[in-house]
């Protein structure tokens, strides 16, 4: 759960909006965590994903991949166990993850 926690803040740290974190480790193998998140625009989502991976790697932790960073509509960060997803609104809801995963536990720290 401290990883977990060092995700959150650091992705609350730089105003990330509608932070949810679902636990998806009985759902799938991908991940135990899928953490979403908005960002304002393709640059905020940006500036999120780059403090996240700034954050983890602090802590010793290791950035496996990365996708969409170029374009910020939707910035994947894997980090193994936990899986960030970072979008604008619109992709956001295109997307509907927190629909595609409704049988997902949400969890609160």
């Amino acid at each position: 759960m401290e990883k977990l926690k060092l995700v959150k803040e650091a992705l609350e740290e730089k105003k990330a909006e509608n932070l949810v974190i679902l636990d998806v480790s009985s759902l799938t193998n991908i991940a135990d965590f899928f953490v979403i998140a908005s960002a304002t625009s393709p640059v905020h989502a940006r500036a999120l994903a780059e403090n996240l991976m700034e954050k983890v790697e602090e802590a010793g932790m290791i950035v496996d991949h990365v996708e969409g960073l170029e374009f910020g509509n939707w910035v994947l960060v894997d980090l193994s166990d936990i899986v960030v997803h970072i979008f604008t609104p619109e992709w956001r809801e295109r997307y509907g993850l927190e629909w595609i995963w409704a049988e997902a536990k949400r969890v609160q720290i």
